[in-house]
């Protein structure tokens, strides 16, 4: 009996190991189709990133630094919903001219555009100061029409980061 014990014992032992060693590939899987999407993206816009400089800085569609704004904007509100979500995409896809495939590939360059500048806010201030750099206040104008696309899908007001974005867009843009 304590044999056999020992026995199921390590065949469990070992299948739980198997398990686990499983799960930790279909996770390296994810992550890599993650990168693999960002990339794609990033080679679809004809971004370059050059590895001495943030890669803010090399943004020279302002497409991009639309798509980074509007996701950061969006990803200040604490809950976003899908249809907020799905406004992002229906208001990339008619302020920029993209179809919707277009429009979720550069929301996904643009979400990690706001990763590399650690967080929302920090995105915001530093893509709309490019932005500005970019196309000076041409691109304000759709710039604000996403935006307003998704608050009017919005169940409740703007939170107070939100406002204080506005505020840093509009500061960017030389806007009093």
């Amino acid at each position: 009996m304590p044999l056999l014990l020992t026995i199921l014992g390590a065949i469990t032992a070992i299948g739980v190991w198997v398990w686990r060693a499983r799960n930790a590939a279909d996770t390296a899987h994810e992550i890599l189709d993650v990168a693999n999407d960002i990339r794609a993206a990033a080679r679809r816009f004809g971004f370059r990133r050059n590895h001495n400089r943030h890669p803010v800085e090399d943004i020279e569609d302002p497409n991009i630094a639309i798509a980074g704004i509007v996701v950061s904007f969006l990803e200040l509100d604490d809950y976003p919903t899908q249809e907020e979500k799905d406004a992002m995409i229906r208001g990339l896809q008619s302020e920029l001219g993209l179809n919707v495939k277009d429009a979720a590939e550069i929301a996904v360059l643009g979400r990690w555009m706001m990763t590399q500048c650690n967080g929302a806010q920090e995105g915001i201030d530093r893509m709309a100061r490019k932005l500005y750099k970019l196309d000076k206040a041409g691109s304000f104008t759709p710039l604000m029409s996403i935006l307003k696309t998704i608050l009017n899908e919005a169940e409740g007001p703007m939170n107070s980061k939100q406002h204080s974005a506005l505020e840093d867009i509009q500061t960017a843009f030389k806007i009093s």
